[in-house]
């Protein structure tokens, strides 16, 4: 069984940066491709960025160039690097594991002044 477990969330000021973390459980994370989802409240659920196993990065055109995907395969853990953050990137963000469909509980981010 996988666990993905997400963490670094919190309350930002507009124009701050988060780091978000996703620690996952099981073996042979390095081969998984690896997303990043975010759902806002009263709103469907919205892919932010993947990070392919041999480490290509793609992002919604919405969050390109504010936010990055990284991954420590060592340390089993996928990254996202959320800078010049606004009030609309206000949601929980969730870490997802496309194969099998694993995702994790989900942290929460609120920017706010």
């Amino acid at each position: 069984q996988v666990q993905l477990v997400e963490s670094g969330g919190g309350l930002v000021q507009p124009g701050g940066s988060l780091r978000l973390s996703c620690a996952a459980s099981g073996s042979s994370f390095s081969i998984y491709d690896m997303s990043w989802y975010r759902q806002a409240p009263g709103k469907e659920r919205e892919w932010v960025a993947t990070i392919s196993s041999g480490g290509t990065t793609t992002y919604s055109t919405s969050v390109k160039g504010r936010f990055t995907i990284s991954r420590d395969n060592a340390k089993r853990t996928v990254y996202l690097q959320i800078d010049t953050l606004r009030p609309e990137d206000t949601a929980v963000y969730y870490c997802h594991r496309p194969a099998g469909n694993y995702a994790g509980q989900g942290t929460q981010v609120t920017v706010s002044s």
